[in-house]
């Protein structure tokens, strides 16, 4: 499949317009049209503007997969998904600090259910 059948697919899918795509890529409906027509050629920004909005690889988008998402964290909770930014915004010095404090959490946590457990 072509990307510029891809990214015409993708906005149907999503109930979204030719001017409401042009106007989160900051263009009008006309030029973004030229896109899904394969009239115009698409810069990468606007590509991977375009993967962000619909949560997609720029593979799939451009064709090369039909994977849609090879970035499992989209399959995480929200809640889920924020604590892995963080932790992947921390120097490595303080990701061992995560990473322990965790783990005492996690024997804390099991103490406590093996404890309930006998009571």
């Amino acid at each position: 499949m072509s990307f510029y059948q891809r990214i015409r697919d993708l906005r149907e899918d999503a109930d979204k317009t030719q001017s409401d795509i042009g106007s989160y890529l900051g263009t009008t409906a006309q030029y973004y049209g030229k896109y899904e027509k394969g009239e115009r050629e698409i810069p990468l920004s606007r590509a991977i503007e375009l993967a962000d909005y619909y949560g997609v690889s720029l593979d799939y988008l451009a064709g090369r997969s039909n994977i849609i998402n090879s970035d499992a964290t989209t399959l995480l909770p929200e809640d889920e998904r924020r604590l892995l930014e963080v932790y992947r915004n921390l120097t490595e010095r303080n990701k061992g600090k995560a990473e322990l404090f965790l783990e005492q959490l996690e024997k804390s946590q099991m103490e406590q259910t093996i404890e309930k457990k006998h009571n």
